[in-house]
């Protein structure tokens, strides 16, 4: 490791204890290189879930952002967080984060197999939703399953959830700077075009999806 990768790790771990400390989490974050999003992803979901308070958060993917996003609800007193996970050693070790920081009732992981969906001409495997509750979501933080797995693994994410978005729902893509996930942006905005892509400027890209704002009087 050189010189500048270590300054690069030591000011990623201060920026994960900073936002542990900003809300609350002071037992020493579960952090590791491969089961936790970037540190700046996560900055930019704290901020948004502080400031707009989302009731109904699903997240694809359980890790060190469900205890985060669970964190918020219970500091703000309102919300609650599902994670989809599709292996059960990664679903019972963020239970067992959520449970360390006394979070279960503000975040349940869903255990959720990948399954094969036929999505047009293509089949697809993603998580199994028959856990998922039919509830309109107002966050849905996507960053699973692993791109490793198969082409355009996050694609069915839209296609399987948007007609579940709320009205002001937001989406955030995680990895939004590979390959993979920017085929997947441009196959969103094609059928999809009432969303509204913004990218931003993270280590590994991050990119939001909002619903356009509909005209004064016209029906969703």
């Amino acid at each position: 490791m050189t010189g500048e990768d270590l300054r690069q790790r030591v000011a990623e771990l201060e920026a994960y204890l900073d936002l542990g400390a900003k809300l609350g989490l002071r037992q020493g974050l579960p952090y590791t290189r491969h089961w936790s999003a970037g540190a700046d992803f996560l900055a930019l979901l704290v901020e948004h879930v502080l400031v707009t308070r989302p009731g109904h958060i699903v997240e694809c993917g359980s890790g060190l952002s469900t205890v985060m996003l669970a964190g918020c609800c219970a500091l703000k007193g309102v919300g609650r967080v599902l994670s989809l996970e599709h292996l059960p050693e990664h679903a019972d070790a963020c239970r067992a984060e959520l449970a360390r920081y006394d979070l279960e009732g503000h975040a349940t992981v869903l255990d959720a197999p990948l399954r094969p969906y036929t999505l047009g001409a293509e089949t697809h495997a993603w998580y199994d939703l028959t856990g998922l509750p039919e509830t309109m979501i107002d966050l849905l933080v996507i960053d699973g399953p692993p791109g490793r797995l198969a082409p355009l693994a996050r694609y069915p994410a839209m296609p399987l959830l948007f007609a579940r978005l709320g009205p002001a729902g937001t989406v955030f893509l995680d990895d939004a700077a590979r390959p993979d996930e920017q085929a997947i942006l441009r196959r969103w905005r094609r059928e999809f075009p009432d969303l509204v892509v913004t990218e931003m400027d993270t280590g590994r890209g991050c990119a939001m999806l909002q619903r356009q704002p509909q005209p004064s009087g016209e029906a969703l």
